[in-house]
Formats: structure tokens, C-alpha cells, sequence
């Protein structure tokens, strides 16, 4: 009986571990989702918002902040520090990223928002981060984004913060796995 017991075990576990490391992407998500942890804020298109009821009866103050990975060779700044906005009205903002290199690079900027609750009501319909972006050797650019502030927002949420990380794409080091050709 013990025997088959172990046997039962022995074959349990590689099973459970192969399942836990199968979920493990779809769970981060719900809780990247959850918490705003790694951009994930609410998405609309730019039609959707024109549609959204404007609360003109509230004001929520939105701040910006900006950091760069380390080792990066950027200045990267938000042109306003923050600004008070009326959630279910459009707004614009702008970073300015500057290039310090002397060589064509590739940035990626990474978002969060914060408190983490209202990330799913931070809404970007246009956004730098989006997508890669390629600058020339000392070009500075200004990168834009377009937001909403879901007026359900939750009332004890008076001060939204967006932050974003630039990233140097092309200095991030991706090592390759051991094969044999390495060793000769």
C-alpha cells in the first residue's frame, strides 16, 4: 500500500507543478488587472470616450511621474507635473524623452498606476507606451498620451498617479541557453 502511495505521489506532483506553471501567466494577469501592476489600466478607443458622461461636479488630480531602468542613458520627464481633470473628459498630457547617446536607440516605456484600485478606471486612448519607439542619436522628442478618468471612479480616490519607466530596448541583455556549439 505504501508502495502505491508514493507512486501516487511521484506521479501528483510533476502533474500539479505542470498545472500551477500552466496558470501561472493568466493568473498574473488577473492580478496585474486587480492591482495595476505593470500598465494594466482600463482601454477605450477614442469613440468610446466621446461617449462617456462627463462628471462636472468633481475634480481628481492626476500626477505624472517618470523613471528610467538602470544604467539608461536618457532624460525622461513629464512636462507637467499634474494637472486637475473632471472624470469622462479627454485629456492630453506629454513626457519628454531625450536620447543622451551618441547612437540610434530603441525605448519602450512601461506604465503603472496608483493607488492600484484605480487603474481599471485610468483609461489611456493614446499613448507613447503603446508602442516602440526609435530615436536617433541625441533626438529629443516629445512622446503624447490621451486619457480618461472613468467617472466611477470610486469617491475616496481624489489623486491618480500614472507613472512610467523608459526602458533602452536595445541595451537589454537577453542571454541565450547553453548548447553545445558554445563549447567548441
Amino acid at each position: 500500500m505504501k508502495k502505491r502511495s508514493r507512486i501516487w505521489h511521484l506521479f501528483a506532483i510533476p502533474v500539479a507543478m505542470f498545472g500551477f506553471g500552466y496558470l501561472m501567466v493568466p493568473i498574473y494577469d488577473v492580478f496585474c488587472d486587480l492591482t495595476g501592476l505593470n500598465g494594466k489600466t482600463g482601454s477605450l478607443s477614442q469613440a468610446q470616450a466621446e461617449h462617456i458622461e462627463v462628471d462636472e461636479d468633481r475634480l481628481v488630480r492626476v500626477e505624472f511621474i517618470s523613471s528610467l531602468n538602470r544604467n539608461a542613458q536618457w532624460e525622461f520627464s513629464p512636462d507637467m507635473v499634474s494637472m486637475m481633470v473632471q472624470p469622462g473628459r479627454s485629456y492630453a498630457a506629454s513626457y519628454t524623452a531625450v536620447n543622451q547617446k551618441e547612437e540610434a536607440v530603441v525605448g519602450q516605456a512601461i506604465p503603472s498606476v496608483a493607488p492600484a484600485k484605480a487603474a481599471s478606471y485610468f483609461n489611456k486612448t493614446e499613448c507613447f507606451c503603446f508602442v516602440q519607439q526609435e530615436f536617433a542619436p541625441s533626438e529629443s522628442r516629445q512622446l503624447n498620451l490621451v486619457f480618461v478618468v472613468d467617472p466611477d471612479l470610486p469617491d475616496d480616490i481624489s489623486t491618480v498617479t500614472l507613472s512610467y519607466t523608459l526602458f533602452d530596448v536595445n541595451s537589454t541583455v537577453i542571454q541565450k541557453p547553453f548548447s553545445r556549439q558554445d563549447d567548441v
